[in-house]
């Protein structure tokens, strides 16, 4: 049988970052959780943990780190069945905390108004990891989260990919640049349009150059960018005429009020597709997280490919 209090110093040392962090997290010295981690090593009889800057899982740890998560939303969900029983009266609520690894966009257009009814009904709380669409999946694989919001269509081992539907981005601007972006005869160039600076979440945001890659056929192209990786100030870049972006067509449907965005490029889409990992085996908690995921993505995305538009 493995030691509890073993995982816990080595769920609190990835979390945290460090043997710092974990020991205040667990009401610890450093070196008792040194001492811990230093006994489920010998116990399994490999490294469980990479040091450095950053402390971070190896294969082995993740593997763990990952049974460890599965088994404490089974405990969860168990102490939820006995302390509320059907029929009972009013008893101390337990919340239970899910862990998952999501693209901003889809969390600010789609997955927190898909699921904060859920969450409030059933008193859980959501520990959200931003990432890129394309890189979710590490945290997954990483034994970080429980499931994940990505662009990859294969899941890994013991897991699950569901597809979910099509993200589609559009790139705008404001009224002003995406006219200066157009010659005299209205066409718009790359010259032109690489002349202003492109608006980009982050460093691992690629959306801009794959849109550059489909319409205009440039690869690998040098051009000015702003990096703000926050998505109002994102949309307040535009806004202010910093430059032009990649927004989801959803986003654009749900800017009542705000200032005017036009499509620099007219009619000319970037589609990206997403998929749910999860775990094979959910616990009740996980699958009702799944399901609500599910439920929003097809309110608020396009069919997935090879399904048929409604």
């Amino acid at each position: 049988m493995l030691d509890a209090r073993q995982l816990e110093a080595l769920t609190a040392v990835v979390e945290q970052g460090g043997f710092s962090g974990a020991a205040k997290a667990l009401s610890l010295t450093v070196a008792a959780v040194s001492l811990r981690i230093k006994s489920l090593e010998e116990v399994l009889g490999q490294r469980l943990l990479i040091r450095g800057k950053r402390v971070r899982a190896t294969p082995a740890g993740q593997a763990l780190l990952t049974h460890v998560r599965q088994i404490q939303l089974m405990e969860a969900d168990l102490l939820s069945q006995i302390t509320h029983p059907s029929g009972s009266g009013h008893t101390t609520v337990r919340w239970q905390s899910l862990s998952v690894a999501i693209n901003a966009d889809s969390v600010v257009s789609w997955f927190l108004p898909g699921v904060a009814g859920l969450l409030q009904r059933h008193h859980l709380l959501v520990d959200i990891l931003i990432d890129d669409q394309d890189h979710t999946h590490d945290a997954l694989k990483n034994g970080e989260v429980t499931g994940c919001v990505s662009t990859l269509a294969q899941p890994m081992r013991g897991c699950v990919a569901e597809p979910l539907g099509v993200m589609r981005y559009r790139c705008v601007a404001t009224p002003a640049l995406a006219e200066v972006c157009r010659t005299p005869a209205g066409r718009v160039t790359p010259h032109r349009l690489l002349s202003r600076p492109a608006i980009i979440f982050n460093r691992k945001d690629a959306l801009q150059d794959v849109f550059l890659a489909q319409y205009f056929q440039l690869r690998d192209a040098r051009y000015p960018r702003h990096f703000t990786p926050a998505i109002d100030a994102f949309e307040a870049a535009i806004e202010l005429g910093m430059g032009w972006g990649m927004v989801p067509e959803v986003q654009l449907q749900q800017r009542h009020g705000r200032p005017p965005l036009v499509e620099v490029l007219p009619d000319a889409p970037v589609d990206v597709a997403l998929y749910w990992h999860h775990w094979e085996r959910e616990p009740l908690t996980a699958q009702r997280l799944t399901q609500a995921v599910r439920n929003a993505a097809s309110r608020a995305l396009l069919p997935p490919p090879g399904l048929p538009t409604a």
